[in-house]
């Protein structure tokens, strides 16, 4: 078996070796310090086509393979773990469960336009009462027909006030316990969902991190 790197892996380890130097590098320690979050090297990184690395080329990704991802992942976490957080949630949490689960209408207009970069994705699972456990999240999504009615928290939301495509996991039967739990693609703007308060961490703080509300907020259950 033959373990050495191939040469388009050491392309893509090298490019992203010389982002993470010359564009994340400059400023890595003030953004840390002021919070501020890195739009300008996501953006970037999307035109590199790091947002969706591994995402099929037919909905605007890359189609690059597992080892490359993680090479890309490691040189950019190495200068600035802010910008590689919000990249890493884009490409595994929310870019893989649409790519892999989501309706082709739903990969159309929300999948391109995430693995492109032109807009980022953010994931929602972790509450105050259920961080890694999981399976006790309260947030719910009640059954009215045509849509559903989703009420809860969620905190420690990576890319939580920058995105504009949300993967929301909560309960709609709680009789079914963890087989009951699902999860729903929200909008930003749509309304009952509120941006809260952002997270003052110790570290990574140039990641934007916040609690969400979801007040009553309609999900339909069709596009358009």
């Amino acid at each position: 078996m033959d373990f050495r790197l191939t040469e388009e892996q050491l392309a893509v380890r090298d490019a992203a070796k010389d982002f993470a130097q010359n564009m994340c590098k400059p400023g890595v320690i003030e953004r840390d310090t002021n919070q501020q979050v890195p739009i300008e090297q996501l953006k970037q990184l999307g035109e590199l086509g790091f947002m969706g690395m591994m995402v099929d080329p037919k909905y605007g990704g890359s189609g690059m393979d597992t080892i490359s991802y993680v090479l890309a992942m490691e040189e950019i976490s190495k200068i600035d773990a802010s910008v590689s957080v919000a990249m890493s949630v884009n490409n595994s949490l929310v870019c893989w469960g649409l790519e892999q689960f989501g309706t082709e209408e739903q990969k159309q207009k929300y999948l391109i336009d995430l693995a492109t970069g032109n807009k980022i994705g953010a994931f929602c699972l972790s509450e105050p009462e259920a961080g890694s456990d999981a399976t006790s999240q309260r947030t719910t999504a009640i059954d009215k027909g045509d849509h559903y009615l989703l009420n809860g928290t969620k905190n420690w939301i990576t890319s939580g006030s920058t995105a504009s495509t949300y993967i929301v996991i909560a309960q709609t039967d709680v009789d079914k316990g963890h087989k009951g739990i699902n999860a729903f693609i929200i909008e930003r703007g749509m309304e009952g969902f509120i941006v809260g308060a952002k997270e003052d961490k110790l570290g990574i703080r140039g990641s934007d991190t916040h609690t969400l509300l979801f007040n009553d907020v309609k999900v339909p259950k069709r596009i358009g």
